[in-house]
Formats: structure tokens, sequence, C-alpha cells
């Protein structure tokens, strides 16, 4: 006899998605700063994702493309844009993060309507005089430099005021919590259009050198930073009314600049290791290393993604002297950025080989680099986004000292260990830096402000 089933038997096994389903669409609809937080994160690790595909993607055809000598080259020029490219906005990326929630909570709609419009003509001003002097230094130092390089360094100086006005946009976007804006042009928009240059470059037999993808580079540029342009000023016209400008300039600056610095001294110790790395090795070693450490960049989109969406929160919970909820935050962004990073590494490590392979069968000789450098990340997530909690409470100072400090050891155990043990020298260096400037850090930061930033142990109280 046929079984009678009610025609609610299925109703239980339907109660926990839609359980699940009513709990996403309040934390969607929550307005608290924990899961605005949470959301802009997440949308912002999302996207570098996106963009790491699409990175890597490039990264992959180029390699075949253009082998790994003119790829090595590519690499070197394109790590100098990001070195110089960082330093070219004198910070106001970061200052726009600062300044932007102050002004809004002060009501100083003069001042903000200031910073909005003048910080970034200052970016690219200040961007416009450094690629000048740039491509003017390249052809002064020609005989000193590798023939390969002048031409791609004397085209890529033109992306500097591109590459400028994206930064601040993406700060003043960031203040906003318009992360896809923010994020999109620069990290997934640009390479999208570098790809499609290129791959028209391939297909149509023109000659796939580095020349030719810094050219592809510099029209990605110009063409996305216009697009963002054009999108921010509507979204900003619509939220900020118009009326008289004001500018606190020496402020900015003074904010700005130990910023930059922060910030340059970050690059400086993350690109040391290719820098010095050219200098003693042939652009094959080059490139197989860059592709080892690109592989694990997934592990630092985390730390980008939560500072994304921390940074300006610690603003305003410092200018309203709360600070239960300034500790409460950091130590939600600090669990966010160890855990996810952990499962991160260990998925990407696991795969690996054959990630590395689709660049091509020498690469497989980074597989054992990326264990080496995936210390150090593990390292840096453990304390989360505190070099951002630092420059946001005026410690910027202080924290661009951690820094330079943390460069001066890359730079010296590069220069020691990279003649002798190569690609895996550079590795090392790399590692014991940025475990260093984790202990700095953490010392830092319990001094200064009393907060305990490691992802086990208690909160210090103050």
């Amino acid at each position: 006899m046929a079984l009678i089933q009610s025609p609610n038997a299925e109703r239980p096994s339907r109660l926990p998605l839609a359980a699940a389903t009513a709990q996403v669409r309040a934390w969607l609809a929550d307005g608290s700063h924990r899961s605005i937080a949470q959301r802009v994160a997440g949308a912002a690790f999302m996207i570098r994702v996106l963009s790491a595909a699409l990175i890597y993607a490039s990264q992959i055809l180029l390699a075949r493309w253009m082998g790994t000598f003119e790829f090595g080259i590519y690499v070197y020029v394109w790590t100098c844009v990001l070195l110089i490219g960082d330093f070219a906005d004198l910070g106001l990326a970061s200052c726009a993060q600062r300044f932007i929630p102050e002004y809004t909570r002060r009501k100083a709609f003069d001042l903000l309507r200031g910073v909005l419009a003048y910080s970034r003509w200052l970016a690219v001003g200040t961007a416009t005089v450094v690629a000048a002097v740039g491509a003017f230094a390249v052809q002064m130092a020609e005989p000193w430099l590798a023939s390969y390089v002048v031409l791609p360094l004397s085209i890529a100086c033109v992306t500097l005021p591109f590459f400028a006005l994206m930064q601040v946009q993406d700060g003043i976007a960031r203040s906003h919590n318009w992360i896809s804006l923010a994020l999109m042009p620069p990290y997934v928009v640009r390479h999208v259009l570098m790809l499609v240059l290129v791959s028209a470059a391939y297909l149509f037999d023109f000659p796939t050198t580095a020349v030719t993808a810094v050219v592809a580079v510099a029209i990605s540029f110009a063409l996305t930073v216009i697009g963002q342009t054009i999108v921010l000023n509507r979204r900003l016209a619509r939220t900020v009314e118009p009326g008289p400008k004001a500018h606190e300039i020496k402020t900015w600056l003074g904010v700005s600049l130990p910023i930059v610095v922060v910030e340059g001294f970050y690059l400086l110790l993350t690109s040391t290791d290719i820098l010095v790395l050219q200098q003693f090795r042939s652009p094959e070693e080059v490139a197989v290393y860059y592709a080892a450490a690109k592989t694990l960049a997934l592990v630092a989109f985390v730390h980008f993604a939560v500072s994304a969406a921390a940074a300006h929160r610690f603003t305003e919970y410092h200018a309203d002297a709360d600070r239960s909820r300034l500790a409460e935050f950091l130590r939600d962004s600090i669990r966010w950025t160890f855990w996810a990073s952990l499962a991160a590494t260990v998925v990407i490590l696991a795969l690996g080989k054959p990630l590395l392979a689709l660049f091509g069968p020498s690469f497989l000789d980074g597989y054992q680099l990326m264990f080496i450098l995936s210390i150090g990340l593990l390292a840096r997530a453990a304390i989360g986004p505190v070099d951002r909690l630092l420059t946001m409470l005026g410690e910027q100072r202080i924290c661009a000292l951690v820094y330079a400090s943390a460069f001066a050891l890359n730079l010296v155990l590069c220069v020691v260990l990279i003649p002798p043990l190569g690609a895996q020298g550079a590795a090392i260096s790399t590692a014991i830096a940025l475990l260093a400037e984790t202990i700095l850090l953490f010392w830092v930061t319990r001094v200064r402000l009393g907060l305990h930033v490691f992802i086990w142990g208690r909160q210090a109280a103050r």
C-alpha cells in the first residue's frame, strides 16, 4: 500500500534554507557599521579575486606570447611603475579616507568639497612633474641601463598622472563605501582593456614585446581613469551639495606625506626582492620568481579587502572618542584578515604546481618559493590592518619608521642572499622582513595606543 505523504512533509527540509535566506537578507539590510564593513570587505575581496583571475590570465598569456626574457623585462618595468606611482599621489588617496569622514562629521562642507576637488588636481600635478623628471632621469641614465629597458621605462612614465588620479579617486570612493567604483576600474576594467590591446597586437602579428605591453598599459590607464572620473563626479553631485570650496593644503600634506612614506616603504619592502634580483640574475629567473609571488597574491588580497572596509571606520570611531567600538571593530578586522588569509594560503599552496605550470614548464621551479613567501604573508595577516589603524589615528610617522626599518632589512638581506641563492634568497629575505615588520607593528601599537593587535591574546585596556 502506498504511503500517504502530507503536503507539508517537505517543509522541514525547506526550513533551514528559508532561515538561511532570511538571515542573508537581514544581513544585507543591516545598516550597522559592522555589517557594512563586512559587505564592503567581502565585495573588495571578490573584486580582487576577479582581478587576480584576470591578472593571472594576462600574465600566463604574456609569458607565453612574449617569452620569459621579454616577460621578465615587462615585470621589471611594471614593478618600477608601481613603486614610483605609489609616491606620485603624495599619499592623498589615504588622506582622503582620513579627512572625508572627519569633515562630514563636523559638517565642514566647504572643506569637504575642497578635499574632493583639490586633492585630485594636486595629485595629477605632482605626478606629471614626477613623470617628466622620471623620463629625463631614464635618458640621463641610459649609459648605465640595459639597452632593452630604456624605451619601456620611458613609456611607462606616461602612466603616472593617470595612476595618481586613479588612486585618489579610489580613496574618495572608499570613503563613501562605493567599493565597486573604487576597485573595479583599477583592478578589473584596466586589466581587461590591457589584455584586449595586447591580444589584438598578438592576433594582428605586431611584435609582442615588453614595449608593446607597456604601451597597452598606458592606454588602458588613460581610458579607465576617464571613465572612473565621469562616474565619480556624477555620484558626488548627488551626494554633496554644491557650494564654496575651502582647503587646508598644509594640513592635508602634513598628514599625507608621512602616509606616502608609509605606503612607499611598504611597496619598497615588497618590491625590493624583484628589483635586486633583476640586478644579479637573468630576466628568466625574475619571471619565475614573479609568477610564484603573484600566485600567492590572493593571500594579500584579504588584507587589502579588510583595509578597504576598515580605514575610514577607524577614523570615525577615533573622531567620536569611542574607544570601545574602535577596539571591538579592530578585533573583528584582525579575525577576518587572519582566518581568511590562512584558508587562502592552504588552497593556493595545494594548487601551486598546476597554477605555475600554466605559465610554462620552467615556472615550476618557483613552487618551493611559495612556501617561503607564505610565512611572511601569514605573519602580517596575524595583526590585521594595523598599518591603516596607525595612519588613521595620527601615528603615521612611527608607522613609516617601522616600514623603513623593514625595507632596510629586506634590502640588506637581498643583497647578501640573492647572489649565492638567487630567487630563493629573495624569498627568504622578504619573508624575514615581513616577520620583522609584524613584530614591530605589534609592539608600536601596544605601546602607543594600548591596543592588542595579534590574532591570539586578550585586548589590553587603557
